[in-house]
């Protein structure tokens, strides 16, 4: 799928953005679990523009860094969809999740990859996720599994849920400070169930953002 660059007004309201104010639901931190983030479906244009970073092609999918650090491995084992439209708001789910992990290592919900793909509850739950995890002062560590995705597309062509499961079995806390990981034995809490409404971005060519999050925890389903 042909990737694309976020539009040049994008980068004129980077600081608006940056101060927007957390909001949404907590996270178990000791098990690195996610909870279940409000519902607003509205668009907003991705409001901070892309570093000149270093990182390679693959990292940088609309020239927004989503890179991770090589101990916190995210793997995405789903077929593509035949439809357009439910393909690339399949991707850049994935890249909404790449986008959470990254703010989490930089240590900040203030990076350009929270701001591209997400808006409304999509970014209360983004912001909330790596706001818990810096003031904790705890990373990840490990292998996220997201697998037997499926996708539905509203009748408008505007609007893709993006259902998958996730298996975070193997994916730690760990201290920032110490290195410490905090493992816990193996159980139905490492399985969960995520629902996330991507929407599509007028101004943008193919760009989807994440406007709602919902969680099922200890989902039997995906075990």
């Amino acid at each position: 799928m042909k990737r694309r660059t976020l539009p040049a007004a994008a980068a004129l309201a980077a600081t608006a953005a940056l101060l927007l104010t957390a909001c949404g639901s907590g996270d178990d931190k000791a098990s690195d679990k996610d909870k279940i983030a409000g519902a607003d479906q509205g668009t907003r244009t991705p409001t901070a523009s892309a570093s000149a970073s270093g990182a390679p092609a693959e990292d940088k999918p609309d020239g927004v860094d989503v890179s991770l650090p090589k101990d916190m491995n995210l793997v995405f084992d789903w077929d593509k969809p035949k439809d357009t439209n439910e393909a690339a708001a399949m991707a850049d789910a994935a890249n909404y999740v790449r986008a959470i992990y990254h703010g989490v290592d930089k240590r900040t919900s203030k990076v350009a990859a929270v701001a591209a793909y997400s808006t409304g509850d999509g970014l209360s739950y983004a912001q909330t996720q790596i706001n818990d995890r810096v003031d904790g002062g705890w990373t990840a560590t490990g292998t996220r599994r997201h697998y037997q995705a499926t996708t539905r597309s509203a009748s408008n062509g505007n609007s893709v849920e993006v259902d998958f499961c996730v298996d975070s079995s193997k994916f730690y806390g760990k201290v920032v400070k110490t290195g410490k990981i905090l493992k816990s034995e193996p159980s139905i809490a490492d399985y969960d169930y995520f629902k996330i409404i991507m929407v599509k971005l007028p101004t943008s060519d193919g760009l989807w953002q994440a406007s709602k999050v919902f969680v099922e925890a200890k989902a039997a389903k995906c075990r």
